[in-house]
C-alpha cells in the first residue's frame, strides 16, 4: 500500500529535511510539494493524496485555512508540522492524525506513519465493503438484504471495530486487547488506557478513539471518561442524579448526569 503524500511548508529547508526522513519509509511516495496554502489546495485537488504534512504558520493562508478550503472535497489525512507548540488542541479539533514539532524527530515520525497506515487500512476496508454492498444490491439483492440485517444486529458488522490497539509508549509498542481495557481517561492531548493492572498513554483524541471501539461495549460516562461496560460489576447511586460504576478492578468511575442514560441498561 503506497501512501501518496504532499508536503506543505513555506521553508524549503524544512521541506527538504522532512523529505529526507520520509525516504526511510518505502511505502511513502511524495507526489508534490507546496510553499503556501493556496498552492497546497491546488495540489491536493489535483493529486488527491492520501496524506498531507502541513505547516501551520504560513504567510497569507495558514494550515487551518487549507483544511477549511477543502470542505467540498473528500480530504486526505493531515499531519500538522510546526515550530510552535500552542496549536496542538486546535490541530486535533481539525481531526489531524498527529501534530509534529520541528525539527521532526525520526521516532515520532515513525509512530505517526504507523497511525496513518492504520487509518488508511480502516478507510480502504470501509470502501471495499461499500463496493461489495453495491455489487450485491445489483446482482444478488437477497444476499444484500441478509447482510443489511446482520449489520443492524449483532452479526459481522461488529468486525469493523478494533480487537487490538497498538500503543507506542516509552519507546516500545504495546498491542492491547480491547477486551482487557477497563476504562479510558482523557488527559489533555493524550488518552490514558487503563487495563486494570496497567496504564498506557496514547496520543489520540477521544472522538477518534470512540470511532474505533464497539459502542455496544465502550460508552462515555463522563466528558473525559470511556468505560468498558462488560467490566462493570456494580452501580452505586450518588447525589444529584449522579452515580458511580464499580469496575472489576475495584476502581470507581463517576457517571455525570449528562450520561446517566448509560446506566439505564444495567437496571433491566
Amino acid at each position: 500500500m503506497t501512501i501518496r503524500t504532499i508536503l506543505v511548508d513555506d521553508e524549503p529547508l524544512a521541506t527538504q529535511g522532512l523529505m529526507l526522513r520520509l525516504e526511510a519509509h518505502e511505502d511513502v511516495e511524495v507526489v508534490a510539494t507546496a510553499a503556501n496554502g493556496r498552492e497546497a489546495i491546488r495540489a491536493i485537488k489535483t493529486h488527491k493524496p492520501d496524506l498531507v504534512f502541513l505547516d501551520i504558520q504560513m504567510p497569507g493562508f495558514d494550515g487551518f485555512s487549507v483544511v477549511q478550503g477543502l470542505m467540498e472535497v473528500e480530504p486526505p489525512l493531515f499531519v500538522f508540522v510546526t515550530a510552535f507548540g500552542d496549536h496542538a488542541l486546535r490541530a486535533f479539533e481539525a481531526q489531524a492524525v498527529d501534530y509534529l514539532m520541528k525539527p521532526v524527530d525520526e521516532d515520532r515520525l515513525a509512530g505517526t506513519l504507523d497511525r496513518v497506515r492504520q487509518r488508511l487500512a480502516e478507510k480502504r476496508g470501509v470502501e471495499e465493503a461499500e463496493r461489495l454492498k453495491e455489487a450485491l444490491v445489483e446482482h444478488a439483492p437477497e444476499a444484500a438484504e441478509t447482510l443489511a440485517g446482520e449489520s443492524a444486529g449483532e452479526g459481522p458488522a461488529s468486525s469493523r471495530f478494533e480487537k487490538m490497539i497498538n500503543i507506542r509508549d516509552q519507546g516500545q509498542i504495546f498491542r492491547v486487547d480491547v477486551d482487557t481495557i477497563e476504562r479510558i481517561d482523557a488527559a489533555g492531548d493524550y488518552m490514558c488506557i487503563q487495563t486494570g493492572d496497567n496504564t498506557l498513554i496514547l496520543r489520540e483524541t477521544m472522538k477518534d478513539l470512540e470511532k474505533r471501539l464497539d459502542p455496544r461495549r465502550f460508552q462515555r460516562v463522563h466528558r473525559s471518561t470511556i468505560v468498558n461496560l462488560d467490566l462493570v460489576k456494580q452501580v452505586k447511586p450518588h447525589t444529584n442524579g449522579e452515580c458511580f460504576l464499580v469496575l472489576d478492578s475495584g476502581a470507581q468511575v463517576k457517571v455525570s448526569r449528562s450520561y446517566r442514560d448509560v446506566v439505564a441498561r444495567f437496571v433491566h
